[in-house]
């Protein structure tokens, strides 16, 4: 298993990306923004949960107006394979929803 803490800026975010073995996001401090590919915009605060499945696109970072601190939390995959890193999240991507933080 491998635990990053990330701490973004208010408007900074991860490009969309993919994990081979899933991820699971916890915030610790702030609020955030997260969303799978094809799905709605997530809000996330202090305490939520979010399980990404392996091989599921995705992004999150901080919503616009505020810090955003969570622990990244994976398995390692025994062959070493990182993420695999897509496309940059674009501004009408990251403001596509309704923001309540």
């Amino acid at each position: 298993m491998r635990v990053d803490s990330v701490h973004f800026a208010p408007g900074a975010r991860t490009v969309w990306h993919r994990h081979p073995l899933g991820q699971v996001l916890h915030v610790i401090q702030g609020a955030g923004l997260v969303q799978r590919r094809g799905g709605a915009l997530e809000t996330i605060r202090v305490g939520d949960s979010v399980r990404i499945a392996p091989g599921e696109w995705h992004w999150h970072g901080a919503a616009p107006t505020t810090f955003m601190t969570h622990l990244a939390i994976q398995e390692v995959a025994g062959d070493g394979t990182e993420a695999e890193r897509g496309a940059t999240v674009t501004d009408t991507e990251y403001l596509a929803g309704p923001l309540t933080v």
